[in-house]
């Protein structure tokens, strides 16, 4: 099957591809060798999600998700190779650390030099357009809540909550969160309370028929699972308050 572009946006492209296992472990090996030269991370990384498959007799997965970050004109080279190639390594190492305590999609390869990151897919239905039917939307919800504080509580700023960005797979009973691309590491109560102001603002524009219910079942798994939670939701307030203050003038 020919690869498939699902998504371009502003800053990456997602081309979803489709490889047998073997072709999968052949390609491994190939990008083991040609990243000799590379940081441990990456190499290291790259040797051991492939080998499991073949050492454990697992079948890899069959559909693969690649992001690209193509150049852009409009930076100075050398400035721009430096900014793609630090994000592709953030985010292989943000979904790395936030694999561990939630669901998101495995990473199968990392390329920096061509900005590359190979993912799981994710089969399942994305919440911007399944949310608003789910007869479960409070469950969801609720997990939507305890995925952010468990990323919080680990130090993990995701950076760009929306519904888009989450997908519910009903076969496993799991909500997984993808692109960590404006994600960050070390986040201050400052930032964890914008995380949720912006996914408030996202459910009020998307899901404007239910977008208050959604939020307060999200605080409600947020509040559950959460230490800090009482300062964060303190200073989501005075965000909230700074954005109406900005709105009105």
């Amino acid at each position: 099957m020919k690869p498939q572009i699902i998504q371009q946006g502003a800053e990456a492209i997602l081309i979803k591809k489709e490889f047998s296992a073997a072709q999968l472990l052949a390609d491994s090996r190939h990008a083991s060798s040609a990243r000799n030269s590379q940081r441990s991370l990456t190499r290291d990384h790259a040797r051991s999600k492939y080998s499991k498959y073949s050492s454990r007799n697992c079948s890899a997965p069959r559909a693969i998700v690649l992001k690209r970050r193509d150049a852009k004109g409009y930076r100075i080279k050398e400035l721009d190779e430096k900014i793609r190639k630090l994000r592709t390594r953030r985010e292989a190492r943000l979904l790395e650390k936030a694999g561990k305590i939630i669901c998101v999609p495995r990473v199968l390869k990392i390329d920096e030099r061509n900005k590359e990151i190979d993912f799981e897919f994710i089969s399942g239905d994305k919440l911007s357009e399944s949310l608003d039917e789910m007869a479960n939307w409070k469950e969801v919800c609720f997990a939507v809540g305890e995925n952010i504080a468990k990323l919080h509580d680990a130090e993990i700023i995701h950076g760009d909550l929306t519904t888009s960005n989450m997908i519910w797979s009903e076969k496993e009973k799991s909500l997984y969160f993808i692109d960590f691309g404006l994600g960050f590491g070390n986040g201050r109560i400052e930032d964890k309370a914008v995380d949720l102001y912006l996914l408030k603002g996202a459910l009020e524009a998307k899901h404007f028929g239910h977008w208050k219910e959604f939020f307060e079942s999200v605080l409600e798994g947020y509040k559950k699972t959460s230490k800090p939670w009482k300062e964060v939701l303190k200073r989501l307030e005075k965000v909230e308050k700074r954005g109406r203050y900005k709105r009105q003038y």
